[in-house]
């Protein structure tokens, strides 16, 4: 999501990473005293509230943010929101556990939908499940992974902030080259991996596709969709086990065959940026990636076409990675402000205006419904794939042992991309590494 990817939300996956958060254990559990309580509960002379928020944006989505704010406070004159934070969102797990370790923490944080379920230990997390409960957009009118992305255990722990699918973008004039159809909905990931030997040229630096190679969450979150679609998943029913032990070979093979072949661009840097240079040069057939990347592409003059993620079973499935608002509580007055900001944010008429802005996908059903996000997708190739995927998309579940499941899962892909082992080896050995983390108490 940021040319809108990175300058809406840098280093967007990023906004995939799965996180540390050791040090959040330290104080998840422990009530620590907010910066507004007894010291600055925010409210002024005149009764005016001051909410602190800390955005993590830059460059477009910082600026749309900004417009945003300016038109709140005009409408609402007794709420000041302060963006600053200092930070990335890269970054902003790392801001946020120090600063609830020291009691000085903002209202609100834009935080990685992956690293939620750590955050949200703290008892310094306000929940928000009445709020969404009355809000401005019925809840249910949210598309299935927003809501999921901000639920643990039942109860809603923050709003959801961004929104975007993955599909795949496909280089027309190299398909024409090598004398290959354009893919349709429906095709099948035996098709991905043929399509991509076609399309290799070796001895002239072209590659049918393209893979993150440094074992974090960006390299993680494409196997997802495989997984899923094979009927595994992230963790089993019972909570102490994965739930891909036999699926996530099977997904693998997918990664060994492009592997074998040849065929695929290991990006050896966090971002994506090189795999994403390699296309945006012409000289990639296709990329995996969501909507954030289409200005990019589209800036570098590329004849592209938007084709859903392929499938095992012919059902459409696909992977959100939602990011957060997080809420903290800094007492009742800054709290309630707080809460107003946010719902006033999550009304589609301002939703849509951060969407077609910062690069995201609508939230809701009713975003999407408005003339001003239909205008953007009839001029944007493409963008109605990457929308019409929300009706299937999953989202990782908000697990505080998901990093180490990531992380584990990350050294298989790698291990596989390249070479150094078999998926069923890679496999065996990511088992043995999250199944110790998932038994560990939380």
């Amino acid at each position: 999501m940021d040319a809108v990817r990175r300058a809406a939300r840098p280093s967007r996956r990023g906004v995939l990473r799965a996180g540390g958060g050791a040090a959040l254990a330290a104080v998840a559990g422990t009530a620590v005293t907010g910066c507004g309580a007894g010291t600055d509960d925010g409210v002024a002379a005149d009764g005016t509230v001051t909410v602190e928020m800390w955005h993590g944006q830059a460059d477009t989505a910082k600026k749309a943010l900004e417009g945003l704010v300016a038109d709140f406070e005009r409408s609402h004159p007794k709420i000041r929101v302060k963006l600053g934070g200092g930070v990335l969102s890269d970054v902003m797990l790392q801001k946020v556990t120090a600063a609830l370790a020291a009691g000085s923490y903002p209202d609100i944080a834009y935080i990685f939908g992956s690293d939620l379920a750590r955050v949200a230990r703290s008892p310094q997390v306000v929940d928000l499940t009445g709020m969404v409960a009355s809000g401005p957009v019925p809840w249910k009118n949210y598309w299935a992974a927003s809501r999921d992305a901000v639920t643990l255990n039942g109860r809603v722990r923050a709003a959801p902030a961004v929104l975007d699918s993955l599909a795949v973008v496909c280089n027309r004039k190299l398909f024409r080259e090598a004398g290959l159809p354009l893919p349709k909905a429906g095709w099948s990931w035996q098709d991905f991996v043929s399509c991509a030997r076609t399309l290799t040229r070796s001895g002239r630096g072209r590659f049918g596709t393209g893979w993150p190679g440094t074992g974090d969450e960006d390299t993680v979150w494409r196997l997802w969709p495989l997984i899923w679609d094979l009927g595994g998943d992230v963790v089993d029913d019972g909570g102490k086990n994965i739930g891909f032990a036999d699926t996530g070979a099977r997904a693998l093979e997918v990664v060994a065959g492009l592997a074998r072949d040849k065929s695929v661009y290991i990006d050896p840097k966090p971002g994506s940026e090189q795999m994403y240079q390699v296309f945006q040069s012409g000289r990639m057939g296709m990329v995996v990636t969501g909507p954030w990347q289409l200005p990019d592409i589209e800036t570098a003059g590329i004849d592209y076409h938007v084709v859903p993620l392929p499938s095992f079973s012919g059902r459409p499935v696909t992977i959100s990675g939602p990011d957060t608002w997080t809420m903290f509580d800094n007492g009742d007055a800054r709290t309630e402000a707080a809460r107003t900001f946010l719902s006033w944010l999550a009304r589609p008429e301002q939703d849509v205006r951060w969407d077609i802005e910062a690069g995201s996908l609508p939230l809701s059903r009713r975003t999407e419904a408005l003339p001003a996000w239909q205008d953007k997708v009839a001029r944007t190739e493409g963008l109605s794939v990457f929308t019409k995927a929300l009706e299937t998309a999953r989202v990782r579940p908000v697990h505080p042992a998901y990093p180490e499941v990531s992380q584990a899962l990350g050294q298989a892909v790698v291990a596989v991309l390249l070479g150094r082992s078999t998926p069923e080896k890679a496999l065996r050995a990511c088992a043995n590494d999250a199944n110790a983390a998932l038994l560990i108490p939380r």
